[in-house]
């Protein structure tokens, strides 16, 4: 029986679900999120939050076709896990300094730490965008969905909203979606 696993070995077996590997990467891994939990004001029940949606970020990166790992899975968990308490600090304004355990590359923990802010960019920028979507009114709201969700012909879309030809349907495709850009980038200033 094999009883040490590569990093990728390890990374597949949990995309997997095997819940065999999910234990090993949680053994060899929350001692040291832990411990940065509770040394910098957290709790035990701190620890197991920011562990396990680090493990999902981790699950969720991995999926991508474009993901590499380019770093151990220690290394990734503790710096996706470092920001989400650095910013739950500082969303609680707590400002206790953190103590950061050293790690083996400053490089790899920019590099998730960018894809952190990646990702919550896109979040925000997504949650915007539906603000505005909803703002947006009928029929622009609808249009725009047939159009782009729904992945509708322009002859389809003028025969649905009873627009005389594809033409006419394009081009009030076009007047909804400046003014939904208007509306989105109203509120991307704030």
């Amino acid at each position: 029986m094999k009883l040490e696993f590569s990093e990728q070995e390890l990374l597949k077996g949990f995309l997997s679900n095997n819940q065999r590997y999910t234990s090993i990467i949680y053994k060899q891994n929350f001692g040291l999120i832990q411990n940065l939990v509770l040394k910098n004001n957290g709790t035990a029940d701190d620890a197991k939050d920011i562990f396990q949606e680090a493990m999902v970020i981790l699950y969720e990166n991995a999926q991508k076709p474009e993901f590499e790992l380019t770093s151990q899975i220690s290394t990734y968990l503790y710096a996706i896990s470092r920001r989400l308490w650095l910013k739950k600090l500082q969303t609680s304004n707590n400002s206790a300094k953190l103590s950061l355990t050293p790690i083996e590359s400053i490089e790899e923990s920019v590099a998730a730490d960018d894809e952190i802010d990646f990702k919550e960019k896109q979040d925000n920028d997504f949650s915007l965008m539906e603000a505005a979507m909803k703002k947006l009114g009928e029929p622009c709201k609808s249009l725009l969905e047939a159009y782009y969700i729904q992945k509708k012909q322009m002859h389809d879309i003028a025969d649905q909203f009873g627009y005389t030809n594809s033409d006419n349907a394009k081009n009030q495709k076009y007047k909804c979606l400046m003014r939904l850009k208007k509306l989105f980038f109203a509120q991307y200033k704030y």
